[in-house]
């Protein structure tokens, strides 16, 4: 038999600590899901564009966001998904096409980013705190939401909250209806403490905010007939987080709108902002 020294065993359990310590350190900092400052300025330095990068202070908390084009034209305002930040967009940020028809936002939703990073906040609050923004930002001119995934019923509950604000809703395999919402359960355990820190980044808040879209959802629906604005919905049909169902509810739900158009995207997943830039960046572009 081999007898291992006791300052073996010790050295063990010491480095073990020491992972366990080095692996809840990066817990708080990786998998951010943001750019930096610098990042922002070296990426659009490549395009020549000219932007903004910005943290507006509210009471209580702030918005991050980054602006491209000319003030006075009509606002195309982005909402990012879960988890995400504003650079989901950031192609079309640069795009030279946009640029000469819109001024472009995309925040940090509550959470995300540089949006008081880590505190998720449900949609009723995320609204409240969004448009508490877009009155600071407004240039009077026609202003246009878009919302990819859980962006989608965010911009929603935004139309819902000001109906007079919006000239059109964009929503991007938007996910509003609540049948097709299953929230695993696992998602309730590791919200708990201490395990929740353990969980790395972005992912933690969107833990949160995903583990109450269903309920957030089921509230939302009935309010949904206060929409007036136009609307167009792009959506794949292949789309495994959200599914193509998602469609016929927003058609059938949206009684009030101006219109609805409908870009089906044959045989495209969930990801179709970047996969399909083309297709979404011509539907904004087509905007009356």
């Amino acid at each position: 038999m081999t007898f291992m020294p006791a300052s073996f065993h010790f050295k063990k359990r010491y480095i073990a600590y020491c992972l366990i310590f080095l692996y809840f350190l990066l817990c708080q900092s990786c998998m951010t899901m943001r750019f930096s400052n610098k990042e922002t300025t070296k990426f659009f330095a490549a395009s020549k564009t000219e932007f903004q990068d910005k943290t507006m202070d509210f009471d209580g908390y702030k918005i991050h966001y980054v602006e491209t084009g000319t003030i006075q034209n009509p606002t195309l305002f982005f909402v990012h998904g879960s988890p995400g930040s504003w650079n989901a967009f950031k192609e079309y940020l640069k795009d030279s096409l946009l640029l000469k028809k819109y001024r472009m936002i995309a925040i940090d939703r509550p959470g995300f980013g540089y949006s008081d990073f880590g505190d998720a906040q449900n949609l009723r609050v995320q609204s409240q705190r969004i448009s508490e923004f877009i009155k600071k930002i407004d240039n009077k001119k026609p202003l246009i939401l878009v919302g990819h995934s859980v962006g989608g019923p965010v911009v929603a509950q935004l139309a819902v909250d000001n109906p007079s604000w919006y000239k059109r809703l964009v929503i991007v395999s938007g996910s509003l209806d609540p049948k097709a919402e299953n929230p695993e359960k696992w998602r309730t355990v590791i919200k708990a403490s201490p395990l929740r820190y353990l969980i790395p980044g972005a992912l933690r808040p969107s833990n949160d905010e995903l583990w109450w879209l269903k309920q957030d959802l089921v509230a939302l629906e009935p309010e949904l007939k206060k929409i007036t604005c136009d609307v167009t919905i792009i959506h794949g049909t292949k789309d495994a987080l959200v599914p193509y169902s998602n469609v016929a509810f927003m058609k059938k739900m949206f009684v009030n709108a101006k219109s609805i158009d409908t870009i089906t995207i044959e045989k495209a997943n969930h990801f179709i902002p970047w996969s399909h830039y083309e297709i979404v960046r011509n539907a904004l572009l087509n905007i009356q």
